[in-house]
């Protein structure tokens, strides 16, 4: 608040961390550095926006020979390929976002310590930057539906973009937490990509939930990105139906997530700028 021509700032109160007042005043600043990232990633490549389109249909083909043709991994009864892609496009968004937020604090140090704005709007943007390479690999998922024939109902056109807003709020919840702790700890920058790796392969990304013997699946379901993932496939190949009881657990999960990022993240927030 103001007094005497003063720009007082006082902690917040009450048991709610996030002042979402305070942050929906500063969200042009979310959209400028989410746009500054965007811009950065593809200043002086030779591809460009080519990368995005790249990076998942390579690992596409290199996983349908290795596990669709070699080591015969189920697909739920449609062709491997778009199985393992319709599940690539989502999980790349997820990683990309994951470690672009839990490096996202150390990056921006110099900005840290000169000005006051909401920490979280820096994690947040650092997760929304990939949205566009997400956009633009969809494209090849579009052209293999029309392949293989295969078209997503009513309610699945409706649940795809909720489906990336929760995947989206996973990367967030995540990046808060590691993202703190990188700031403490700088050998988290190393930890994260080990992070990223082991939680894809515990992630129905290259094979489906059914692989799982049925009364081991609430296992599976503990991992938000299972339920989150899995419904994504279905819902974009209208193959199967939804799977709303993994769904349910993942959403459970994420809310989970949020709350204890946030609460971290508030709590060891201002000693940010003395250690960074």
């Amino acid at each position: 608040m103001i007094q005497n021509n003063e720009i007082v700032i006082k902690p917040r109160k009450g048991w709610v961390p996030v002042n979402f007042r305070e942050l929906w005043a500063f969200r042009e600043l979310l959209y400028f550095l989410a746009w500054r990232d965007i811009k950065v990633k593809y200043k002086q490549t030779v591809l460009g926006a080519a990368w995005a389109i790249l990076q998942p249909f390579t690992t596409m083909i290199v996983f349908s020979i290795l596990f669709g043709k070699l080591a015969k991994v189920p697909s739920d009864g449609i062709p491997y390929p778009i199985f393992v892609y319709a599940g690539l496009l989502p999980w790349n968004y997820f990683s990309s976002a994951l470690s672009n937020s839990g490096n996202s604090l150390v990056a921006s140090s110099n900005l840290i310590t000169k000005v006051y704005f909401p920490r979280l709007i820096i994690p947040a943007s650092a997760s929304l930057s990939g949205l566009v390479d997400f956009i633009i690999a969809s494209a090849i998922l579009i052209g293999m539906m029309f392949f293989y024939h295969f078209t997503p109902n009513i309610l699945g056109v409706v649940m795809i973009p909720v489906l990336i807003f929760l995947i989206f709020i996973v990367a967030v919840s995540c990046g808060l937490l590691l993202s703190a702790l990188n700031v403490e700890y700088r050998d988290f920058q190393h930890v994260i990509p080990f992070i990223v790796q082991i939680w894809m392969f515990v992630t129905p990304v290259i094979y489906p939930v059914t692989l799982f013997p049925e009364k081991y699946r609430w296992l599976l379901s503990l991992n938000p990105m299972s339920g989150f993932i899995e419904a994504f496939r279905a819902a974009t190949l209208g193959h199967q139906p939804i799977n709303w009881n993994l769904l349910t657990v993942s959403l459970v999960v994420t809310f989970v997530m949020f709350i204890a990022g946030i609460f971290y993240f508030k709590k060891v927030e201002r000693s940010f700028a003395d250690v960074i």
